[in-house]
């Protein structure tokens, strides 16, 4: 794998992150729980984002 893909795997994490963190601050769940969900998102980027997906809390609407 290149620099330039390695650069764009990276990017792309970033910006998976970024939609889980605000997914995470506008959901309705307790401060407690955001804030685990975001150090957990923060320290394992790649698999935070997956667990995320798969458990976290939804956005309110």
């Amino acid at each position: 794998m290149s620099l330039d893909n390695i650069g764009l795997w990276g990017v792309i994490v970033l910006i998976a992150n970024i939609y889980a963190i605000i997914g995470i601050v506008g959901s309705r769940a307790e401060p407690l729980k955001k804030a685990l969900w975001i150090v957990l998102i923060l320290l394992l980027p790649v698999l935070g984002f997956i667990i995320w997906l798969l458990l976290g809390p939804r956005s309110a609407r």
